[in-house]
């Protein structure tokens, strides 16, 4: 197994979004990558800038950000080129490691846009350091700048940052500071590729946590009718636990629920609503557990927008003549 270590840089449509390609929102135009043994050694590196095909023209906000004002890209060659060198470079046992979520969705985003086969298994888990630092040294619920985790681990700045190249540097940096148990135990799922039937959905078990992701639904409503979606299983043991408070909605698509497993506690469920790009929806159920204070405070705020909705229908009923 290798670890391959990914950071991108890309562009995106420098008149705005009115004028952008529907297809390809952000075009890449630099792949960086490190590669480690299974003991977070460095092995080998891979950098290669890219010739923008669809936005020949930088971004101010690229710009403001990379460091390749003075690359001349008219010599650099193709995606399609420098994709299909990097994925051999990359070999059969490839482990993902990125900071943050977005680059494995920009990177299969371009693979489609140009009709490439993509190399990834379904379902895809990567390892997101930028999660898996805040899990080992912070509060699991921050996400860090990739210099701030530098700074905090007092690791030398020797070269700049925003290049595809040093940005997966550091990151492998910041990965030697941890235990490959560290990393290994705290996988995520891309979501780019989503379960397309029941036998599909997912389910991953961490050490705080369970996560669930759902096959599509129409709609919101037809997903939270889903017993798989609803469903508040136990965190740790897996058995029903009972909800107490049951699903309610807290803004935009997202839902909370208060459960209590006999022998663990108290659970909070969390779904999250998402659109794919064929506009169908589909759900991610999470299921923790939390101490009776939380517990309290998902009372508190279910009390909250109960009187909210009474208020608000006592205000349309006076205002009715």
């Amino acid at each position: 197994m290798n670890y391959i270590v990914l950071d991108l840089e890309w562009n995106q449509c420098p008149a705005g979004k009115a004028a952008e390609n529907a297809l390809l929102r952000f075009e890449i135009i630099e792949i960086g990558a490190v590669k480690l043994d299974e003991s977070l050694a460095l092995t080998d590196r891979f950098h290669e800038v890219i010739r923008p095909q669809v936005y020949r023209e930088l971004h101010y906000k690229t710009k403001e950000i990379i460091s390749l004002r003075a690359i001349d890209f008219a010599n650099a060659r193709s995606f399609p080129e420098v994709a299909e060198d990097f994925f051999a470079w990359c070999g059969e046992d490839a482990v993902f490691c990125t900071w943050g979520t977005a680059d494995l969705t920009e990177l299969q985003n371009n693979l489609a846009y140009h009709q490439m086969a993509s190399p990834f298994p379904f379902p895809l888990l990567y390892y997101d350091i930028q999660k898996i630092f805040s899990i080992t040294y912070e509060d699991r619920k921050s996400r860090r700048s990739l210099e701030h985790a530098v700074d905090f681990l007092g690791i030398p700045k020797t070269i700049p940052f925003h290049s595809a190249l040093s940005d997966a540097h550091y990151t492998s940096l910041i990965m030697q500071r941890l235990t490959p148990e560290q990393i290994l135990s705290n996988s995520s799922v891309d979501y780019y590729q989503t379960p397309e039937n029941r036998r599909q959905e997912i389910r991953l078990n961490y050490e705080t946590y369970s996560k669930f992701v759902s096959r599509p639904f129409r709609d919101k409503v037809q997903a939270m009718k889903d017993r798989n979606v609803t469903a508040t299983a136990c965190c740790k043991c897996g058995k029903p636990a009972q909800k107490r408070i049951r699903w309610f909605p807290i803004g935009g698509s997202n839902y909370i629920c208060l459960a209590h497993c006999a022998a663990h506690g108290y659970m909070k469920g969390k779904i999250r609503l998402r659109h794919r790009r064929d506009d169908l929806c589909y759900a991610i159920r999470t299921v923790k557990a939390i101490s009776p204070e939380e517990a309290y405070e998902i009372r508190e705020k279910k009390e909250v927008l109960r009187l909210k909705r009474r208020l608000r229908r006592k205000f349309n009923n006076d205002k009715t003549p």
